[in-house]
Formats: C-alpha cells, sequence, structure tokens
C-alpha cells in the first residue's frame, strides 16, 4: 500500500484550483436578485381606518415582542406613516395601552 503524503501547501493549491475552475466553469450564468417593491401597508386600499392609540391591534402589528418599534425598512411602511405610527404607538405607551420594555 502506497499512501502519498500531500503537504497543506499542495492542498491548498488543489482547493483554490478546484475553487477558480467552479467559479470559472459558467460566467455567463449570474445570479439575478429581484427585490420586490414594498408597499405602504397603510397607504393601499384595503386599509381601513384610522391611525389611532386606541387601535391597538393595527399598532401591535408594528411593535416587537419586547415593545421596541419594528423600522420602516422591516415593517414596510412609508415615511409619513411611519412618523405618524411612531407617535401614536408612544401615546398609548404613556397611556399603558403597551409596554414601555416588556422583561
Amino acid at each position: 500500500m502506497e499512501t502519498k503524503e500531500t503537504t497543506t501547501n499542495e492542498r491548498k493549491t488543489d482547493r483554490e484550483q478546484s475553487f477558480h475552475q467552479n467559479r470559472n466553469q459558467n460566467p455567463q450564468k449570474k445570479r439575478m436578485f429581484f427585490y420586490r417593491k414594498k408597499v405602504c401597508k397603510i397607504c393601499t386600499k384595503d386599509f381601513s381606518g384610522d391611525i389611532d392609540y386606541k387601535n391597538t391591534n393595527l399598532l401591535r402589528k408594528f411593535i416587537t415582542e419586547k415593545g421596541k418599534i419594528i423600522p420602516r425598512r422591516l415593517s414596510g411602511v412609508c415615511a409619513k406613516h411611519q412618523r405618524v405610527l411612531t407617535v401614536e404607538i408612544k401615546k398609548a405607551r404613556t397611556i399603558a395601552f403597551f409596554p414601555f420594555v416588556d422583561k
């Protein structure tokens, strides 16, 4: 039985070669990323109602379990409505509809 001993440098070059071969195998095939434009949930016609501090079911959708306000980039709300939501959530916190921090 013959065993071929390879050094770490030889293994490294083998890995580098296989990586470059796989990468250059099909250069025309690149991954295309498609980002769907987020539409404001409140601007849509499906939304009925008013953004109010008393509407806890609506405001609860924009708060995490710990009581933090979900940022606009995650919630998909336009800047105008995010400002309104923030004010109304803060009002609801002061009246104790929502906790400031959930432990």
